[in-house]
């Protein structure tokens, strides 16, 4: 397979990337001529990446640090310094699954989702920071999801999570584009070892995963290389989902109408007045799978 030279000289650091997404994105990256720092907790799989990548004629090194722990976090962007003499982008594709419907959610539940998802989002991203800064370039990927940008049951912790990244990721943006640094998330849709963990018991939750089986990581792999890209530099605080051959631009929060009282209002009157003009542009309890339910093309 020929390897272009679209990340050629670039170093990456990919999260979570011994199976699943994770590895393709890492393969990804490869076959476009970029470094990679394979993080996995299991050394043996990451290993296993690693010799793929080298098999490309691409280089890449192995990292086994946690990326809930901040410590961790800055070894594995000091090995791609130390390996590769810089760091050019991070993806933050690690990510774990506790799911649970709310009132039976514990307080454990919660934080090894945030920890992974959120913080190590921050941890990795903060640890690139400086070196970002100092060089006046780079990029952060993120992964988010359709369950925190649209709603989903049993996944209050992921959907926080991966909600809370989308407001990491702009606030980045926002805050180092002085140094042309950017930063985009992407909502992937495929079939994974992370999305192999969904209940399937029901009819609905069999169709959403019968879906999700004809969803392969590749086509995330694919974006994530391209805006790791040079040809991507104008690019920054956007929010993408993929899912087959289907790129979407997502939306973000802005004012969808107002109600004005000149003399402000009271109990009653925001009843009688202005929830009657805004509920028209209610936002309905829909879950990803409603309002994509088309199937993947």
């Amino acid at each position: 397979m020929s390897v272009t030279e679209h990340l050629k000289g670039k170093s990456i650091v990919v999260t979570g990337s011994g199976r699943g997404i994770g590895r393709t994105i890492a393969l990804e990256i490869a076959k476009a001529g970029g470094n990679v720092v394979v993080n996995d907790l299991d050394r043996d799989v990451a290993e296993e990446v690693v010799a793929e990548i080298k098999a490309l004629g691409v280089d890449a090194v192995a990292n086994t640090d946690s990326v809930a722990d901040w410590e961790g976090a800055n070894k594995m962007v000091t090995q791609a310094v130390d390996s590769f003499g810089e760091i050019s982008a991070v993806v933050n594709n690690a990510g774990n699954l506790r799911d649970v419907i709310f009132h039976k959610m514990t307080q454990d539940d919660w934080h090894q989702v945030m920890n992974v998802h959120l913080n190590g989002s921050f941890n990795v991203s903060r640890a690139a920071a400086t070196h970002f800064r100092n060089q006046e370039s780079g990029c952060c990927v993120h992964m988010t999801s359709t369950s925190g940008l649209i709603g989903n049951f049993g996944q209050a912790n992921y959907a926080a999570a991966k909600a809370g990244i989308v407001g990491l990721s702009k606030s980045i943006a926002l805050d180092m584009q002085r140094y042309n640094v950017r930063s985009n998330c992407i909502a992937p849709f495929a079939w994974s070892r992370l999305t192999a963990s969904i209940p399937a018991t029901t009819p609905d939750q069999i169709a959403r995963v019968e879906k999700l089986k004809k969803m392969t990581p590749e086509k995330v792999g694919i974006v994530v290389a391209a805006l790791c890209s040079d040809r991507a530099a104008h690019i920054s605080g956007q929010i993408f989902a993929v899912r087959m051959n289907e790129i979407f631009l997502m939306g973000q929060s802005r004012p969808e109408r107002s109600s004005h009282a000149g003399d402000g209002w009271t109990i009653d009157s925001i009843f009688e007045t202005a929830m009657p003009q805004l509920e028209s542009h209610f936002y309905p309890l829909d879950r990803s799978q409603d309002v994509f339910s088309w199937d993947p093309v």
